[in-house]
C-alpha cells in the first residue's frame, strides 16, 4: 500500500474522492453547491478524473458495444445529472476509477515477484581486459567477466577464478548462500555476496536461466485458467442484460403501472452501477498471479493460472527416480572386506586404481576413501575394458595387480566364492551396485553402491500420501533398484525398465485410472511424458535447459516437498476464488433485489461495489503469504 500512495496519481484521486465524498455528505445533510455553479463543480470532477471512463463510454455506445463497463457508467452519470443528483454522479465515477485503480493496483501487486530484480538486473557487465563496461546484450559466450562483492551476477556461465558465496534465492528460493568455487555454475540474477570471482559465460543474456524465468512468468498470463475464461465470457453476457433489466425497471413501472418516472430512473441508475462486475472479473487473476508469484518466490515457476487449477485437481503423481526423488549420484553405501584385507586397505587400493577414471562409480568410490580419512594408494599401468571393469598397478601394495569392477570380470581373473557371490546377490536384491575387487589371491573385497536419495524426497511423499494422491513411480533403472528406492520413501507402485515411450504408456493408463496425473522428470528423457501428463513438473535449473520450456512447472531448486506446497496452495487459491465470487454475487443480488423493490440507495451501491472490490484484492494479495 504504501507503493500505491507514493504515486502521485493515486494521491489525485484519493484527493479527489476526498473532496467528493465530503461534498455528498453535506449534500445529505442539505448543504448544497448553489446553482449554477454545482453542475460545473462536479462536472469538473467527473471530467478530470473519469474522462478515460467517459470517452471510453462513448466510443462503446458509438459501436453498439454494450458488454463495456464504461457505457454503464456513462449512462449512470447521464441519468444522475438528469435528475439534478450531481454530487452522486460525480461520486459515481470517482469511486468507480478508484476500483479499477485497485484492480490494476492488485494484478501488479501480485505480478510483482520480478519486477524489482529486473529493476536492479545489472544492464552491462565488466569484461576482463576491457577498458569500460559493455553491455549484456554484446557479451558472446565464452567472454570473461570480473565480479564484484556485492553485485549481481549478469550471465549464466562458471567460476573460473577465486571462490564466493552466492545468494541463488532468485533462482531457486533456496535462502542459504551457495559456496561456489572454480568450476561451479552461476546463474544471471544471483548475488555474488562476499568474494572476487572471474566467470566465464556459457549462455547468451536472452538465453539465460534469469530470462527465461521473467519472460514465462509474465507470459503466464496467457494461459488464464478455466475459472477465469468462464467469468471473461460471462461478464461480456452479463453487461448487456443488465442494460435491459435497467431498461425494464423504468419501462414496466412507469408505461405500465403509470408510476413516477425520476423515481424509477434512480433505482435503474443504481442497479447499473452496483451491477458492475468489477469485483467479479478481478477475483480471479488477482488470486492467480498472486499465486504464482508465491510460487515463484520459493522457486518454483508456474507458466499460467490453469495449471494452478489442474494442479488442485491432481489424483495421481508419477515421479521419475533418477533426479528427481535421488540425486542422480551415486555414493558408496557398503564396504565388505574379504580374505583378510582391512577396510583402509580396500579402499585406499581400489581409489587408487579408480582415480585414473572418470566414471561415476569410480568417482565415488575416491569421493568414500577421501572422506573417511584415507589416502588412495598410488598405481600405475591403469587400463580399462569398457563395459566390464579396470586394471592396474599398486605401487603400495607389494606391486599387486587390482583388478576391479563387475563380478564375471574378475572371475576371469580369480576364483570367486560362494561368499563373494552372495554378497553381489544380495546388493542386487537391494537394487545396489556391486563393485568387487581383487588384488593378490582371490577377492580382497566388495563396494556396494547406491543412488542417494534427497532428504526432502520421504517428507515429500509422505506429504502428497496425506494430501490422498497417489505416487507411483516410472524409473528407466532396474525393476529392483526402483523398489528399493521407493521402500525407502514410501512409494508402493513401481514401474521399473521403462524407455521414454513406455512411461508415456504408464501416464495413458494412469490417466484412464485417476483423470488427473501430474508427472515429475528432469525433462530430458521424460519429456514425452511430461507433455502427456496433465500437468508436466521438471526439475528445473540443474537440470537440462529444455526443463523450463518443457513443462508446465519447473521446479529451480530442485526441492521435491515444494510440489505438496504447490497442491495445497492450488487448492487454497480456488477457495480463494469462489469466496470471492460468491461473495461478489451475493452483494449485487441483494442491491439488484433492492432496486427492483424500489428501495435501493445509489450511495450505498456505489460505497458496496468499491468496498467488495477492494476487499476481493486484499484477500486475493493474501495468498501471496500463504505458507
Amino acid at each position: 500500500m504504501k507503493t500505491l500512495l507514493k504515486d502521485k496519481k493515486m494521491l489525485f484521486l484519493l484527493v479527489a474522492v476526498l473532496l467528493v465524498i465530503t461534498l455528498e455528505i453535506l449534500s445529505l445533510m442539505n448543504i448544497h453547491i448553489p446553482m449554477p455553479y454545482a453542475p460545473f463543480v462536479f462536472g469538473g470532477f467527473i471530467i478530470g478524473v473519469g474522462r478515460e471512463v467517459v470517452w471510453n463510454g462513448l466510443k462503446a455506445l458509438v459501436k453498439f458495444k454494450f458488454s463495456s463497463i464504461n457505457l454503464l457508467m456513462l449512462i449512470a452519470v447521464i441519468g444522475a445529472f438528469y435528475l439534478g443528483e450531481y454530487p452522486e454522479a460525480s461520486v459515481v465515477i470517482v469511486l468507480y476509477v478508484l476500483g479499477e485503480t485497485l484492480e490494476d493496483f492488485g494484478i501488479q501487486q501480485s505480478k510483482s515477484a520480478l519486477n524489482d530484480l529486473i529493476d536492479k538486473t545489472p544492464k552491462t557487465a565488466i569484461v576482463k581486459n576491457a577498458f569500460q563496461p559493455v553491455e549484456i546484450e554484446k557479451i558472446p559466450i565464452g567472454t570473461i567477466l570480473q565480479i564484484k562483492a556485492g553485485d549481481i551476477i549478469p550471465l549464466d556461465g562458471i567460476v573460473t577464478e577465486g571462490e564466493t558465496l552466492v545468494d541463488e534465492a532468485t533462482i531457486t528460493g533456496e535462502p542459504i548462500p551457495k559456496s561456489k568455487q572454480v568450476g561451479d555454475a552461476l546463474f544471471a540474477g544471483t548475488i555474488n555476496q562476499n568474494g572476487f570471482i572471474e566467470m566465464e559465460t556459457t549462455k547468451l543474456s536472452v538465453d539465460s536461466t534469469f530470462s527465461k524465468i521473467v519472460r514465462l512468468t509474465f507470459e503466464a498470463q496467457a494461459n488464464k485458467s478455466e475459472t477465469q475464461k468462464f467469468i471473461q465470457k460471462f461478464s461480456k453476457i452479463y453487461t448487456p442484460s443488465i442494460i435491459i433489466l435497467s431498461l425494464l425497471i423504468i419501462v414496466i413501472p412507469v408505461f405500465l403501472l403509470h408510476q413516477d418516472f425520476n423515481h424509477w430512473l434512480q433505482q435503474a441508475i443504481t442497479l447499473l452501477v452496483i451491477a458492475c462486475p468489477c469485483a467479479l472479473v478481478i477475483s480471479t487473476p488477482v488470486a492467480i498471479y498472486a499465486a504464482i508469484s508465491n510460487a515463484s518466490s520459493k522457486g518454483a515457476l508456474i507458466k499460467g493460472g490453469k495449471y494452478i487449477e489442474a494442479m488442485a485437481d491432481i489424483k495421481a503423481i508419477a515421479l521419475d527416480k533418477t533426479r528427481t526423488i535421488t540425486f542422480g549420484k551415486p555414493i558408496v553405501s557398503d564396504v565388505f572386506p574379504l580374505n583378510g584385507t582391512s577396510r583402509e586397505e580396500l579402499l585406499a587400493c581400489s581409489a587408487g586404481a579408480e582415480i585414473f577414471s572418470e566414471h561415476p562409480l569410480a568417482q565415488a568410490i575416491v569421493d568414500c576413501c577421501i572422506s573417511e580419512g584415507f589416502e588412495p594408494h598410488k598405481a600405475d599401468s591403469f587400463k580399462s575394458e569398457m563395459g566390464k571393469g579396470a586394471i592396474a598397478k599398486c605401487l603400495i601394495c607389494e606391486d599387486e595387480t587390482i583388478y576391479i569392477g563387475k563380478l564375471a570380470f574378475i572371475e576371469e581373473h580369480q576364483h570367486i566364492t560362494k561368499e563373494a557371490e552372495q554378497i553381489v546377490s544380495d546388493l542386487s536384491e537391494q537394487g545396489k551396485t556391486s563393485v568387487v575387487i581383487s588384488f593378490g589371491n582371490g577377492v580382497a573385497g566388495i563396494i556396494g553402491l547406491t543412488d542417494e536419495i534427497k532428504p526432502d524426497s520421504i517428507l515429500a511423499i509422505k506429504q502428497l500420501q496425506d494430501l490422498c494422491i497417489e505416487p507411483i513411480m516410472l524409473t528407466g533403472d532396474s525393476e529392483k533398484a526402483g523398489h528399493f528406492v521407493a521402500s525407502q520413501v514410501g512409494i508402493k507402485n513401481v514401474f521399473g525398465g521403462l524407455l521414454p515411450e513406455n512411461k508415456v504408456e504408464k501416464i495413458d493408463e494412469l490417466l484412464k485410472k485417476y483423470n488427473f496425473v501430474a508427472m515429475v522428470g528432469d525433462g530430458v528423457n521424460d519429456t514425452p511424458a511430461l507433455a502427456k501428463s496433465t500437468v508436466g513438473i521438471a526439475m528445473g535449473a540443474f537440470g537440462s535447459d529444455s526443463a523450463i520450456e518443457v513443462s508446465n512447472i519447473a521446479l529451480m531448486n530442485d526441492n521435491l516437498s515444494l510440489i505438496p506446497f504447490l497442491i495445497r496452495l492450488s487448492k487454497a487459491t480456488l477457495k480463494r476464488i469462489k469466496i470471492n465470487t460468491i461473495g461478489a454475487i451475493s452483494i449485487k443480488v441483494l442491491f439488484i433485489t433492492l432496486a427492483f423493490l424500489g428501495y435501493s440507495n445509489l450511495v450505498l451501491a456505489i460505497a458496496a461495489d468499491v468496498g467488495v472490490t477492494l476487499v476481493v484484492i486484499l484477500l486475493s494479495l493474501n495468498l501471496k503469504s500463504y505458507k
